[in-house]
């Protein structure tokens, strides 16, 4: 078993909520249970529930099926033996010294923090988007995977956005405009998270990811639509920079592991009304 494949699956099993999940079905044999009744048995709410089997199912450790308008779940047993064999042959040679001291803060035999996919969404997937998709690059490290879209995605980003991130160190080989229709279809990734920047009080429209992840609003402003001079415009985008940088830091700092589906919304909603929620494009 390669050892990144074995990260991955601890990575995903490092809840409690997600352990009790995987327990409950390994329990309930090869037709596995319904997501509703999932949720009933172990106490958690319904969307608390979904967010948890999509990281399992993701990491490969449960399949799901539907069935009708319902989605039945069941546990693949294969990649979980694999892992057990895996720490059997790996454990196996020396019990552990009970008089060793234990390991530091941050260290690589700490419990590791689950992998997470982000979405950033705006109009145009030219500006606002494609910082933050850069920003959280830099900020997330292996914890975080970004993606950027917009809903009528422009043909590349603004190539002031570009100089910018260029000017500050970020690698923009990556960054390119396209269609939130790309993480709509049965087969795009599954998001963790899902960021629209889309000014409302523009009437910028913004999709509806409720069902599928944890979404949040941070409105600002469309710098496509700024009518202001170069030097204006430049410090435009600087504040915008600035802004989701500080929102972003604290994002990538928020206590996960602690936190179920409605308490991760309820502090990305509070995180999106910082100085430039609403800022007016002159």
């Amino acid at each position: 078993m390669e050892f990144n494949h074995v990260a991955e699956i601890c990575a995903a099993l490092a809840q409690e909520s997600r352990l009790a999940v995987i327990r409950l079905l390994v329990g309930a044999g090869r037709d596995g249970l319904p997501a509703g009744e999932i949720a009933s048995q172990l106490g958690l709410a319904a969307s608390t529930a979904s967010f948890h089997l999509s990281g399992l199912e993701r990491a490969g450790l449960v399949h799901a099926t539907r069935q009708g308008r319902q989605i039945r779940y069941a546990a693949r047993i294969a990649p979980l033996q694999d892992l057990l064999g895996f720490l059997a042959e790996t454990c196996g040679g020396a019990a552990p010294d009970p008089a060793a001291p234990a390991a530091p803060p941050g260290s690589a035999t700490q419990a590791m923090i689950p992998g997470f996919n982000v979405l950033f969404l705006c109009t145009r997937n030219s500006a606002r988007s494609i910082l933050a998709e850069a920003l959280l690059h830099r900020l997330g490290g292996a914890r975080f995977r970004a993606y950027s879209a917009g809903s009528a995605p422009a043909a590349a980003p603004l190539p002031e956005v570009l100089d910018l991130l260029r000017r500050l160190g970020h690698d923009v080989a990556g960054l390119h405009s396209k269609s939130w229709d790309v993480f709509s279809g049965p087969d795009a990734a599954r998001m963790d998270f899902v960021i629209a920047l889309c000014d409302i009080a523009a009437h910028e429209p913004c999709p509806d990811f409720a069902q599928t992840a944890v979404t949040a609003h941070w409105p600002l402003p469309d710098p496509a639509g700024f009518a202001g001079s170069a030097p204006e415009q430049s410090l435009l985008l600087g504040e915008l920079y600035a802004g989701l940088r500080r929102r972003l830091d604290s994002f990538v700092n928020l206590p996960f592991a602690a936190l179920d589906r409605l308490a991760l919304k309820a502090r990305l909603d509070r995180l999106g009304g910082g100085a430039l929620a609403g800022a007016a494009v002159r």
